[in-house]
């Protein structure tokens, strides 16, 4: 599983989720990414999951781009445990995800492959996700930045469009 290999304190609080994602908000490395739609806390063990069922539909073809990593601990008290004595154990590792986030990018497969697998990794995720092209995401994050609204059917449309010139 992911964790960090130092920290400085061990426990953490659980801090906010507001707002969406202003950094790792573009596709940065591969041709499609899976970019997050609300905010939640991925699990350590949810990223290799969604992994391995990736790299596993496109049978080692490819590349993927893992863009989360779970820094943030989480604790949990034992069950049947009165109120107070303390914070709990440690119990595991999340990223935090906002809404906007690329977390996981592909590349060297057709965009069919590319959906499947995008797909297949958004079942293993507690959090509802969008595939999306290089290009779509561009025009899609420059557009919010002027100000303006994109609707899915003009992305849609521009992504076909350019898909038959080829």
């Amino acid at each position: 599983m992911l964790m960090p290999k130092k920290t400085k304190f061990r426990k953490m609080q659980r801090g906010r989720m507001k707002g969406a994602e202003t950094r790792g908000n573009r596709i940065s490395y591969g041709e499609y990414g899976l970019v997050a739609l609300e905010s939640g806390w991925i699990k350590s063990n949810q990223i290799e999951a969604t992994r391995v069922a990736m790299t596993r539909y496109m049978s080692r073809v490819g590349k993927v781009w893992i863009k989360i990593f779970p820094h943030k601990s989480y604790t949990k008290k034992p069950l049947e445990t009165r109120m107070g004595k303390g914070k709990g154990n440690l119990e595991g590792w999340v990223a935090v995800v906002k809404p906007g986030r690329v977390m996981f990018e592909i590349a060297g497969v057709s965009e069919a492959v590319a959906r499947e697998a995008l797909r297949l990794a958004s079942h293993k995720l507690p959090i509802k996700t969008k595939f999306y092209t290089k290009e779509a995401l561009d025009k899609e994050v420059d557009a919010r930045l002027a100000g303006k609204k994109v609707t899915e059917a003009e992305t849609k449309v521009e992504t076909k469009q350019e898909g038959g010139e080829q």
